[in-house]
């Protein structure tokens, strides 16, 4: 067998693990939505011109509309329909499908796939994820305002304390109930481990601020972001972050800054061993959740 060929597993299916990235700016979001441009249904379509059938991606993390992903990761399972195609075709290997992809995407696409590979068994893109990364970046009166970064980066008007933002996220790290930082949907957990969050300024003085947990509600990273430069500006202590999360309800004081400053960077998991268990783990989790 060679690397990469196309074969069933004892399931009878073949999972493919792709690695991809996307401009959010004129997405509606990760989510396939009637008459909407999506990058779920943009990517499905151009998956459906190379395999036929109704490709269905799973995703590591639905990201909201302008959102965007440097190291997003999804999964496909193809029927055997799919399988015969893409054994048949030019591509021929689970490897060569990426560029397949793209070819269609076209030329200066909005999303790109950087890698496609039969996923190890167990694995599923969404439920054995362990962690996922993101950055937020805004440019201050400090750093002032670069035309060419306006679709990756938030401007706000206030020179920012970089040290006292710092501050406030790190008094966020660890597992609590991050309610008040999150948008409510009935049934979903609010209760996430933010495992590191720290803000600094990159060469060029923008703000960076680096987000990773084992997983994030709806709007929570903005949420969080806001609050810290709330803090930057001054309207906020730095105690105060850690108060709003511990109260438990969302304020007016924290305002959820604009999707166009944040990227999903990277999305984390365990070995490949484990990856079935971890599955399993966080699916039973997120029932019991209603999440």
């Amino acid at each position: 067998m060679t690397t990469g060929e196309v074969v069933s597993d004892s399931a009878g299916g073949v999972r493919l693990r792709l690695d991809l990235a996307y401009d959010g700016t004129d997405f509606r979001g990760w989510a396939r939505q009637p008459g909407l441009r999506t990058v779920q249904g943009t990517l499905e379509t151009a998956l459906a011109r190379v395999l036929g059938g109704d490709p269905q991606l799973v995703v590591a993390g639905r990201t909201d509309a302008g959102v965007h992903a440097a190291g997003q990761v999804a999964h496909l399972d193809l029927t055997d329909r799919q399988q015969q195609r893409l054994s048949s075709s030019r591509a021929g290997t689970a490897e060569a499908l990426a560029a397949r992809i793209n070819g269609v995407l076209g030329a200066y696409p909005d999303v790109v796939v950087h890698r496609t590979a039969v996923a190890p068994d167990g694995f599923d893109a969404r439920f054995s994820a362990v962690w996922r990364r993101y950055e937020y970046r805004i440019a201050d009166r400090i750093a002032g305002y670069d035309p060419l970064e306006r679709v990756r980066t938030t401007s706000v008007k206030a020179a920012l304390d970089v040290d006292a933002m710092d501050a406030a996220a790190r008094s966020l790290i660890g597992l609590h109930d991050f309610a008040a930082y999150c948008k409510w949907r009935e049934g979903a957990t609010t209760i996430r481990t933010l495992l590191e969050f720290g803000w600094g300024r990159d060469d060029h003085g923008i703000l960076i601020a680096r987000v990773k947990a084992d997983a994030f509600c709806h709007s929570m990273v903005r949420a969080l972001v806001g609050a810290c430069a709330a803090v930057g500006e001054g309207r906020l202590k730095i105690a105060d972050v850690a108060a709003i999360r511990d109260g438990g309800v969302r304020t007016s004081d924290v305002k959820v800054l604009a999707a166009r400053g944040l990227t999903l960077t990277e999305v984390g998991y365990p070995a490949d061993d484990l990856l079935g268990s971890r599955a399993a783990q966080t699916r039973a989790r997120r029932s019991l959740d209603a999440d």
